[in-house]
């Protein structure tokens, strides 16, 4: 029966066991059918017995190899079927443990390869994204550095923000807060005191920046504050001031304690007027480029230990050439109260340095009122519009100031400073006068001045409350 199952077996080994190349040939070691029989049972009872042993061992003992066929050639024989099923059993056996290890490798292979590539993916992708954030930060600045090159501004020191944090003793001391950053007191190496003006990096994109630096840097005036440096460091910008040391001129014209009242005589407010005055004329007509401020208030006057005054915050500025006169803007700029017509509404005129004239007009008339133009307080027990009470007072030649008690010297002072500011703050630009005629109106003769005509609008607060209404 082996004879009509084994067809050309040249030779099997299981576990020692050899068939000759022919059955029955000289050469080899004949053996008969139960011989056979009894050595495959011995070997595959040795096998199952290592079975047991799989389950308490760390290390998988050494497998037999599989049996090997070969033809009467010496090549390997195919086998079709075996009677035995011990024999089946055997080969089936192994055919699957291979095929179980080849699954598991291609199956461990595959995830592999899978996790690589999303490590891949993701790395790459991190790669691609932070260059891209770094560039835009980069082009900004680099952006704000070639505006200020091209505008003539990179003269000013430039300072790492390292810096700027140890002059300010880490931003210790603050002397106040604006619409664009809050100014802390700072000391140089040299010893000399500094304010440092700390940008807020949420509003804006940097704009106020470039036009603060780009502006101040142009000019040199005894009544312009004076930009000594600045730091730009992505989203970290900060400018560093001379320092003021008796602040800005709100401060004094809003505060009628005693203190204040004997450090700003009439005379030091008419000293004040008059240097604004000249700030303002020499940023419309002294540089080579005009400079609009478009933000002249009490708050944006700042204050020396002389009270010299100083015109400070360009943050809201424009640069045009002076041979325009009328310049084209999408928005509005400046601060309820001191915003000329013109500003919010075209059919008033064009916007001009006659913008920054109305803002000083205004500016004037709160001087020698002690008050703002806009106040809440005077709102609910007067309807007059501020200005208008100024003028209300000066036709009547009433005291402009009645809650204080002054000389005839004092009162013409207060009479002049109040009659240049309602020039200035006439509704129309072309009815308002250009600085150099506001300097010549407040250092001229009081009989050479005017009466100006009454001012036409109402307040603009009073207005959007009334309509909110």
């Amino acid at each position: 029966m082996v004879r009509d199952s084994i067809f050309n077996l040249s030779r099997m080994t299981t576990g020692g066991l050899t068939l000759s190349q022919e059955m029955g040939r000289s050469g080899g070691r004949r053996l008969h059918l139960p011989v056979i029989k009894k050595k495959i049972a011995t070997t595959q009872t040795q096998q199952v017995k290592i079975l047991p042993r799989l389950g308490r061992s760390t290390t998988l003992p050494p497998l037999s190899p599989p049996p090997t066929f070969l033809s009467p050639t010496g090549s390997p024989a195919q086998v079709t079927t075996f009677s035995s099923p011990s024999i089946l059993i055997r080969v089936s056996g192994n055919h699957q443990f291979w095929k179980t290890k080849v699954v598991i490798g291609v199956v461990s292979a595959v995830m592999g390869g899978f996790m690589i590539c999303i490590i891949i993916c993701c790395f790459r992708y991190k790669l691609l994204i932070q260059p891209i954030k770094l560039c835009s930060t980069t082009k900004s600045d680099q952006d704000i550095e070639a505006f200020l090159k091209n505008k003539g501004a990179v003269a000013q020191k430039r300072y790492k923000f390292s810096e700027v944090k140890k002059m300010t003793n880490s931003f210790k001391v603050k002397l106040g807060q604006g619409g664009f950053g809050a100014v802390y007191k700072g000391q140089l190496p040299t010893g000399c005191p500094v304010a440092v003006k700390l940008l807020n990096s949420s509003k804006g994109n940097g704009e106020e920046f470039t036009n603060e630096v780009a502006s101040i840097s142009r000019t040199s005036h005894v009544n312009i504050v004076t930009l000594l440096g600045f730091c730009l460091k992505g989203r970290k910008k900060a400018l560093i001031y001379e320092f003021m040391a008796n602040g800005s001129l709100d401060k004094f014209i809003y505060n009628r304690g005693p203190e204040t009242i004997a450090s700003l005589r009439w005379q030091n407010l008419y000293q004040i007027s008059i240097g604004i005055a000249r700030g303002l004329e020499y940023l419309h007509r002294g540089c080579n480029t005009r400079i609009l401020h478009f933000d002249i208030k009490p708050h944006n006057i700042l204050l020396d230990e002389n009270f010299c005054p100083k015109i400070s915050d360009f943050g809201l500025a424009k640069l045009c050439p002076r041979k325009e006169s009328i310049i084209s803007m999408s928005n509005t700029r400046g601060t309820l109260g001191y915003v000329a017509p013109e500003m919010w509404n075209r059919h008033f005129g064009g916007v001009s340095h006659k913008s920054d004239v109305y803002s000083y007009g205004m500016m004037l008339l709160e001087m020698v009122g002690g008050r703002k133009n806009i106040d809440a307080e005077a709102s609910r027990t007067s309807e007059i519009y501020f200005p208008h009470l100024a003028y209300k007072r000066l036709e009547l030649d009433n005291d402009l100031r009645p809650d204080e008690v002054m000389t005839t010297e004092e009162n013409e002072i207060a009479k002049r400073m109040t009659i240049v500011g309602l020039w200035c703050i006439q509704t129309f630009p072309n009815d308002r006068p250009i600085m150099s005629r506001v300097i010549e109106m407040l250092e001229g003769s009081m009989n050479s001045l005017e009466m100006p005509p009454k001012p036409m609008l109402s307040s603009p607060t009073r207005s959007a409350t009334e309509s909110s209404s």
